[in-house]
C-alpha cells in the first residue's frame, strides 16, 4: 500500500477521512485511484482535487451516513450509486443497536478494503450478483446470539455465527474485530497469527478455489494439495479437532490448520500468498526493499524473506509477534508456485508490477 498526498502536501493514508494538517475532507477517488482532498460542489456532491482528475463524486452512503467508509462514487449527470465498489458487496451488516458494533463494523470494512486493494492489484476477478461473474461474491458480518447479559447479538436469529465461506458468500463473526476476543481465540487455538485481515484473506482463498479451480483445474490442484474428496470435509474436521495437527506439520504446511483438509490447506496458503503481495506492495512503495521483480515467485520469496526478517527483529524489539516465518518448507513453496501460476493465468499482469 502506498501513501498519498493532500493538496496541502501533508501525507495521507489509505484509511484517512480528513487531512490532519489542513483539515480537508478526504476520500478514495475511483477515477484516479488515490486518497485525495475533496471539495464540495455548488449543486451537491464533491470534486476530486488530484491534479488532472477533477472528477465529480459523491460519498458512499456508508461514508456519508454511517461513517465506516472513506470511498467516493463517481457522479454522472448529478447521480451516483449509493454504495462504493467495496460496500456494495455487503449482504448483512452488524446490528447497530449494539453500541460497540459500529466500531467493529468500521474495522471489518477497513480490512475488506485492503483485501480488495490486493485483489485488484493482482487483477483477480470478483463481482456481485449484478455482474457477469460465475461465482458472485458477498459478505455478512454478524454476531452470536445474546444470552441475557451476554456480549454478542445475532442479526439472523442464530445461536452461533461461524466465520466461513459457502458458494461465494463469506460470513465473519463480528467478535473477530474485538482485539481482546481475537487474541483469546488465537491463544486457545495455538495459532501464530489471528488477524482480521487474515480472516478475509483465508476466506477469499476458498472463494478463489471455487472461481479458479472447481471444475477447471481440480486434477492439478489435487496433485499439489491432496484429494479433497477423501476424507470428506466433515470427517477431516472432526479428526482435526479430536487429534490436532501432526507434529511434523511445518515440513509440509504453512500452518497447523492447513493440515485439516486440502481445502483449508489451499485457503491458508492462498492467504499467505496475499500476505506476501500486500506486504511487498507496501515495502516497495516505502522503499524498504530494492529487490528486482522479474515476474517469478522466487523473486517474491526472496524479497518477502528480506522484509520479513527485518520486521521480525523490529517486532521483537517491541515484544510483538513475528511477521513472517524464517523458513518455508519445499512442499509449501510447491503449493505457492501452483497458486502463483493460477493467479497469473487468471490475471495477465503488466511487466514490472509486483508479481509479473
Amino acid at each position: 500500500m502506498q501513501t498519498f498526498s493532500c493538496r496541502c502536501g501533508n501525507p495521507l493514508f489509505y484509511e484517512n477521512t480528513h487531512c490532519l494538517s489542513c483539515q480537508s475532507e478526504v476520500g478514495w477517488c475511483p477515477a484516479c485511484s488515490n486518497i485525495v482532498a475533496i471539495e464540495p460542489l455548488a449543486n451537491g456532491g464533491y470534486h476530486c482535487t488530484y491534479p488532472g482528475c477533477d472528477t465529480a463524486l459523491m460519498k458512499c452512503h456508508n461514508y456519508a451516513v454511517e461513517n465506516i467508509c472513506n470511498r467516493m462514487v463517481v457522479m454522472e449527470n448529478g447521480h451516483a450509486d449509493a454504495l462504493c465498489d467495496c460496500c456494495r458487496y455487503n449482504e448483512v451488516i452488524p446490528d447497530l443497536t449494539v453500541a460497540e458494533n459500529r466500531e467493529r463494523w468500521a474495522a471489518l470494512e477497513a480490512a475488506k478494503r485492503r483485501l480488495f486493494h490486493t485483489l485488484d492489484l493482482l487483477k483477480l476477478p470478483h463481482g456481485t450478483q449484478n455482474d457477469d461473474i460465475s461465482v458472485p461474491l458477498s459478505f455478512s458480518f454478524m454476531a452470536d446470539a445474546l444470552p441475557d447479559q451476554g456480549l454478542w447479538r445475532s442479526t439472523a436469529k442464530r445461536e452461533k455465527v461461524y466465520t466461513g465461506h459457502a458458494s461465494g458468500h463469506i460470513t465473519i463473526n463480528v467478535k473477530e474485530a474485538d482485539d481482546v476476543e481475537r487474541e483469546r481465540l488465537r491463544v486457545d487455538m495455538n495459532e501464530s497469527h489471528r488477524t482480521l485481515i487474515g480472516h478475509f484473506r483465508h476466506e477469499i482463498g476458498h472463494y478463489y478455489w471455487d472461481v479458479l479451480v472447481k471444475n477447471r483445474d481440480e486434477e492439478a490442484c489435487r496433485a499439489v494439495f491432496g484429494n479433497h474428496h477423501r476424507p470428506s470435509y466433515a470427517e477431516a474436521l472432526e479428526r482435526y479437532y479430536q487429534q490436532g495437527a501432526p507434529g511434523d506439520w511445518p515440513n509440509r504446511f504453512i500452518s497447523a490448520y492447513a493440515t485439516m483438509h486440502p481445502w483449508e490447506d489451499f485457503a491458508e496458503t492462498f492467504a499467505y500468498y496475499l500476505d506476501m503481495v500486500a506486504v511487498l506492495d507496501t515495502a516497495l512503495h516505502m522503499g524498504i526493499t530494492h529487490v528486482e521483480y522479474d515476474g517469478s515467485l522466487e523473486s517474491m520469496l526472496i524479497a518477502f524473506h528480506q522484509v520479513g526478517m527485518a520486521v521480525n527483529e523490529l517486532n521483537r524489539d517491541m515484544g510483538l509477534l513475528d511477521l513472517a516465518p524464517g523458513v518455508l518448507a519445499p512442499a509449501v513453496r510447491e503449493k505457492l508456485a501452483y497458486l502463483h501460476q493460477i493467479v497469473q493465468a487468471a490475471s495477465p499482469i503488466e511487466r514490472g508490477s509486483l508479481t509479473g
